[in-house]
């Protein structure tokens, strides 16, 4: 591995383990804001998200449906289907 890679991978964990050590309120506001740019980064989010439960020992990611884009039944159900997909199971308040 060249000198330059090992660099740049090192780079790359040091800025996966920043991102990773968000709390839960903050991965759930990347992903609102995520949502609100056309799903900018969504995947990287709900890792971030997914990690953040798992260190708080929660079960289920809880959204608010009234910051939702699409607040209506179809919009939510495709949330928490693509999210299910990826290991995080969503809930809604309210």
């Amino acid at each position: 591995m060249s000198r330059e890679s090992v660099l740049s991978h090192r780079a790359i964990k040091q800025r996966d383990d920043t991102v990773s050590e968000l709390t839960l309120a903050e991965a759930t506001e990347n992903i609102y804001a995520s949502l609100r740019a056309d799903n900018a980064d969504l995947d990287a989010h709900i890792a971030t998200l997914k990690a953040a439960l798992a260190r708080e020992g929660k079960k289920q990611a809880v959204f608010d449906p009234a910051r939702l884009v699409q607040n209506n039944r179809a919009g939510r159900k495709l949330m928490q289907a693509y999210f299910r997909q990826r290991g995080v199971s969503v809930g809604f308040s309210g």
